[in-house]
């Protein structure tokens, strides 16, 4: 049994299958060739326990032995430590990957997911598509000049950004071909391969069990 869990809902509809965010910890741990386990809280009639462990009722969330995290970016870093494969061990490499992780969270999905959920119910975006797209072309100018966003090669960074950028609205927004190329490749990794279709086995088993 591995000590370390990662924690997502038992069941969600289809919509978000695939992106919901239990991925990203999935796809670190493939990166890295860490051991994990998958565990389930309900979707529905989310209770104290979940509220105990996820203050928000959301996921994912992460054991590692006795220590307990929620947020996946929080997740991230805490596996990112673990393993070279998703943050350089020296200090430069470290701040450059840390900075980028920042910036995905902070920097381009504090815009896109609001801009993304204005779209969905038809909201008036109130200016938030031209903050999306001041902050979509300087993603773009940035991976008109480099293949990673850190270190000079694959890191925790491009696994965020890459998995921020990949939802379709987003990705759709404007013709940025350097971002298309650069969502493309780091999503065709293997790593990310198998924790996809890792998540959407998991949901489709989780339909035939309602059924």
């Amino acid at each position: 049994m591995s000590e370390l869990v990662i924690w997502t809902y038992d069941w969600v509809p289809e919509m978000p299958r695939g992106f919901v965010r239990d991925m990203r910890l999935r796809w670190a741990c493939e990166e890295a060739g860490l051991d994990y386990e998958v565990r389930t809280v309900p979707f529905e009639n989310r209770g104290a326990e979940h509220l105990e462990r996820q203050p928000f009722g959301q996921v994912p969330f992460l054991s590692d032995g006795d220590l307990k995290i929620f947020e996946s970016g929080a997740g991230l870093l805490h596996l990112a430590r673990k393993s070279e494969t998703l943050m350089p061990g020296d200090a430069a490499g470290q701040a450059e990957t840390l900075e980028w992780v920042i910036a995905a969270l902070n920097s381009i999905e504090m815009v896109s997911v609001p801009w993304w959920f204005l779209q969905m119910t038809g909201g008036d975006e109130g200016g938030l598509a031209g903050w999306l797209e001041g902050r979509l072309d300087h993603v773009e100018r940035v991976l008109g000049e480099r293949e990673y966003l850190a270190a000079g090669r694959f890191t925790v960074a491009d696994l965020l950004m890459a998995d921020v950028l990949r939802v379709p609205k987003v990705r759709e927004f404007g013709d940025r071909p350097a971002t298309q190329a650069y969502v493309a490749r780091i999503t065709n990794r293997p790593a990310f391969q198998r924790a996809h279709a890792a998540q959407m086995a998991h949901f489709a088993a989780a339909d035939a069990a309602r059924g």
